[in-house]
């Protein structure tokens, strides 16, 4: 995996082949940050980053002058990993190992763009789920989005305040607007 823009340009990043993640690919990356950058001034927006794995998203943000960056995944293995690149590159990130829906509940903070990466084998009313909590917990801000990365077998059109889903080779990005 590597970094496609920003300051941190090109940069590779290998990850450790016991990690139980499906890293976004460059094309599906590049794709979804084009999207996001005719909306959003990245430099001044706050992320949310949810089942965050490797990292990958996180890091892109960064790279591209978003600093205040949130990243949640449950497994040890993911978290480490993270904590190792960010403190590596200079990457002020706020780690945390929890479980998300856990997270969901207690967090005070808000968002202006949450990203959740769950495992392709989720079931549809998971990730309703999570826009649920999202919305009950008020944690995103006003003109905020919610981006979830699925796969293209699962349907999100039917959960409330869907507004688009496209589709990048077996990936999909369905985005959600409070």
């Amino acid at each position: 995996m590597r970094i496609i823009s920003g300051i941190n340009k090109g940069r590779k990043i290998q990850a450790p082949k016991n990690l139980p993640v499906r890293p976004t690919t460059d094309q599906s990356k590049e794709a979804l940050f084009n999207i996001i950058s005719n909306d959003y001034d990245l430099s001044k927006i706050s992320i949310l980053d949810l089942f965050s794995g490797t990292g990958n998203i996180s890091y892109e943000f960064f790279s591209r002058g978003t600093k205040n960056i949130t990243c949640v995944d449950l497994n040890g293995r993911c978290i480490n990993f993270i904590k190792s690149i960010s403190n590596n590159l200079s990457f002020n990130l706020k780690i945390i190992k929890s479980d998300v829906y856990k997270f969901l509940k207690r967090n005070t903070t808000n968002y202006d763009i949450i990203f959740a990466d769950p495992p392709y084998s989720f079931e549809d009313v998971s990730y309703e789920k999570i826009i649920e909590l999202i919305i009950e917990k008020e944690i995103l801000n006003q003109g905020g989005l919610i981006i979830i990365e699925h796969s293209k077998k699962t349907n999100l059109k039917n959960i409330q305040n869907h507004i688009e889903t496209r589709e990048y080779g077996g990936c999909c990005f369905s985005f959600f607007k409070i």
